[in-house]
């Protein structure tokens, strides 16, 4: 999917702090805007949106949604945006069909060629057809207003936390819906949220705001390793992406071996994968113990080599943060000061990285 620039320039009032944002974002797949409640993510959506108004300019992909020295404001209903909120928006009185069809007959003729076929196909959607939506679960529900939203044919997708209301067990029933699907239909996605789980398995870009502005934007993986970023999640959640690929899978030990930068790692299997399937494993700094040797016999069986490439003390704390370099790939480890001064640890030094087989998140 190629990007689409999305070019934001405005200012509007909020209770505490002033909303002001001055970004152009390259938009492909789904884009995260993660930071703590209240920080200004979700009117961000609905300024995009022409929800709330504001004073500026809001141009995607070459079209003027908003200008104001021009005046220029494209009505909500006018922009090619599909905004799906953290509860479902549907017609109680429609079954499923109905819903999707009531989408489908007023989206534009010119716009994406998405079909109702498509989308039913795509969210598995074949059995619900006649189905009232007071009978679906929660995460069925976001289906269908998921597909629905498609149906509307967007050029660009708006999800504003729509997964905030559901259990872990939901969350995880949608989780591959949205995986998809900016692939599948081709529409970017800005994706709203407070939680870095949902950003690591959904987003390949992130924009991270704090009162009302933009802190910062950039792959996820990029950002996710830095030691400045981590202060807006929990101090021992910091955590890295990277991308691993499937080298075979144990079926005597539901083990599963992989790569990253050529050396092997191992995961407990979850379900089956072909050989050189690429993986996405998020490792988390509190879950990776360094050596200054290679242990000869111990119970963790992924043992990476690389060299420490950045090492912060916090003398206000117990903890230390290091980020280890493996080739193309860098992992983070939270450890002890202690265990830094017991290991002689130095920015530049050769080590060795532990990680638990069973601390890895495919």
């Amino acid at each position: 999917m190629s990007p689409k620039l999305l070019h934001v320039e405005f200012k509007r009032a909020l209770d505490e702090f002033e909303l002001d944002v001055n970004q152009t974002f390259a938009l492909a797949g789904i884009t995260a805007i993660f930071g703590p409640s209240g920080s200004g993510k979700s009117s961000l959506l609905r300024v995009i949106s022409g929800f709330e108004k504001a004073v500026g300019r809001v141009v995607f992909d070459g079209d003027v949604w908003l200008d104001t020295e021009q005046r220029i404001d494209v009505p909500p209903h006018i922009r090619p945006v599909g905004f799906m909120f953290q509860t479902p928006q549907l017609f109680t009185h429609l079954d499923v069909e109905q819903n999707l069809k009531y989408a489908a007959d007023r989206a534009p003729e010119n716009a994406t060629s998405v079909t109702l076929s498509d989308v039913v196909s795509a969210f598995d959607l074949q059995d619900f057809g006649s189905r009232n939506v007071s009978s679906l679960s929660g995460g069925e529900r976001q289906r269908v207003a998921l597909a629905r939203t498609l149906l509307s044919r967007p050029k660009l997708l708006l999800l504003d936390e729509p997964l905030s209301a559901l259990d872990a067990e939901r969350k995880g029933e949608i989780m591959p819906y949205l995986e998809q699907m900016t692939n599948t239909f081709g529409v970017p996605a800005l994706f709203v949220t407070h939680s870095v789980d949902e950003v690591i398995r959904l987003a390949d870009q992130m924009i991270i705001m704090r009162q009302g502005t933009v802190k910062e934007s950039g792959k996820t993986s990029d950002l996710l390793e830095r030691f400045d970023i981590s202060g807006l999640t929990d101090p021992f959640d910091g955590s890295v992406v990277v991308e691993a690929h499937v080298i075979h899978q144990d079926r005597h030990y539901h083990l599963t071996h992989l790569t990253i930068d050529g050396q092997k790692v191992s995961v407990p299997s979850t379900h089956p994968v072909k050989s050189g399937t690429v993986l996405r494993l998020r490792i988390r700094a509190r879950d990776v113990a360094l050596a200054r040797e290679r242990p000869a016999l111990s119970s963790v069986q992924n043992v990476l080599s690389g060299t420490l490439s950045e090492l912060q003390s916090d003398t206000n704390s117990a903890y230390a943060d290091a980020l280890i370099d493996l080739g193309t790939v860098r992992l983070r480890s939270k450890v002890t000061r202690k265990s830094v001064d017991d290991l002689k640890l130095k920015k530049g030094d050769s080590v060795f990285a532990l990680i638990k087989s069973v601390s890895l998140e495919v």
